[in-house]
């Protein structure tokens, strides 16, 4: 079940990044045509506004008042015409505009047609749509359209329009151009073959983006993990001492209330007082210290010390030892510590004692910690992984601790020794300097 959930996460990951990769490089292509076609419409919105500016006015006004086939509507044509070859377009021609839904062309810049004198006849209904036509005719502006498609002559083109003006500025007609989407798309396929790094590198942005966000996700579940197993830990101990505590009070209620029934009222008192040395040492836990991690650590396993008979004493100065992650902190102190518990333990109740001093000068932070317990292994090995003085427990893995102490306190530049303070008492020093 674990593998399948692995195998669809992996999956369901590379479709999220071939989908993103996908979305990401069609829009850039879409873009791209985007921009192509504003610029080539543009550029030929300009070259509109110039032939527009060039036409003789004197014989097109002429021809406006005859529109016939005449001398001056020929020498219009062969004009509009050789503008029309210059700049490679479709069509050129003038158009009338005289209402806000159609427009009509008027004369249409192509070479003389002998086969066919009448082709492009006067006032022939164009293609432009109404919104471009009523923008022309109520507001007098240039406009460009979308992809048209004209099913008379089999062109699909985009139009730009730009009015002509007489000598007194007034509009007396429109002047087109029609560019062929043939000639759009060789243009765009043209500069999307210059920009296919810039797509393949947008997707490849796509996927670091994506790498990054999955081994930043990766680094911080491990982050969060590694730091939430060790204050479980922790919280299970404190929850086990309170629970152990909870279950003698029981007890203690439950003797006080026999002694009470049978009138044993003396022994009842001695209980009390007893119990009442229990409650002052259970109130010497507290500890206010600057460092609320280290607090809790210390915390619990002064609690735990006292369920198992071991008299433990702490000391920590007033420094809040942020120069260190509270989770290496709580990773270096909580190892030793449970180390010399389980030395401890081996020992009759009279003989269980543990020191712990939490120190920080200019220099350095110096944590110790002393404990009664069985002589020092090997230094040489005790640090090795998988090494471990302790017996065999089925399911549960030994020789970790204190290797996970060395390197975290390698990160550091830190030390730890351990030493013999004499036959009964092992010391083990970490300093840490302060950066």
């Amino acid at each position: 079940m674990k593998r399948f959930k692995l195998k669809l996460i992996i999956v369901l990951s590379i479709v999220l990044v071939i989908f993103f990769i996908g979305i990401s490089m069609y829009t850039s292509y879409i873009k791209i045509e985007d921009t192509v076609e504003e610029a080539i419409a543009n550029q030929n919105l300009e070259a509109a506004k110039s032939i527009a500016k060039s036409i003789d006015l004197e014989t097109y006004e002429r021809f406006l008042k005859e529109r016939n086939r005449d001398e001056d509507y020929w020498t219009i044509r062969h004009y509009l015409n050789d503008a029309r070859e210059k700049l490679g377009v479709l069509y050129v021609y003038t158009m009338e505009i005289d209402n806000p839904t159609t427009s009509k062309a008027l004369i249409v810049g192509e070479p003389e047609n002998k086969d066919n004198p009448n082709d492009f006849p006067i006032g022939e209904e164009c293609t432009v749509p109404e919104a471009q036509v009523k923008l022309a005719y109520e507001e007098g502006n240039q406009f460009v359209t979308g992809i048209l498609e004209d099913t008379k002559y089999g062109h699909h083109y985009i139009t730009v329009g730009t009015p002509i003006m007489n000598g007194n500025g007034e509009i007396i007609s429109y002047l087109g151009i029609d560019i062929s989407t043939e000639t759009l798309d060789g243009i765009k396929e043209t500069v999307i073959n210059s920009n296919i790094f810039l797509l393949i590198l947008s997707g490849l942005f796509v996927i670091i983006v994506i790498i990054s966000f999955l081994l930043l996700q990766k680094w911080y579940q491990k982050e969060v993990g590694t730091t939430e197993d060790t204050y479980q830990k922790e919280i299970k101990t404190l929850i086990a001492s309170v629970s152990s505590f909870r279950h003698d009070y029981i007890n203690h209620i439950q003797v006080l209330h026999g002694f009470l029934h049978i009138g044993e009222v003396d022994q009842a008192t001695k209980y009390v007082d007893s119990l009442s040395k229990d409650i002052q040492t259970i109130e010497s836990i507290k500890l206010n210290l600057d460092h609320p991690g280290l607090a809790i650590l210390l915390q619990t396993k002064k609690l735990t010390c006292q369920n198992q008979q071991i008299d433990i004493q702490i000391t920590v100065d007033d420094n809040p030892f942020d120069n260190i992650k509270t989770i290496d902190l709580i990773n270096i102190l909580s190892n030793i510590i449970d180390n010399a518990i389980e030395a401890t333990m081996e020992l009759p109740e009279e003989l269980r004692k543990i020191t712990v001093s939490c120190k920080a000068d200019e220099l350095y932070y110096t944590f110790s910690i002393t404990n009664t317990g069985q002589k020092l292994p090997d230094k040489n090995q005790i640090f090795k992984q998988g090494y471990s003085t302790k017996k065999v427990e089925k399911g549960r893995v030994r020789g970790q601790g204190l290797f996970i102490v060395k390197e975290t306190i390698n990160k550091y530049n830190g030390t730890i020794t351990f030493d013999r303070i004499n036959e009964k008492e092992t010391i083990a020093i970490v300093k840490i300097p302060i950066k």
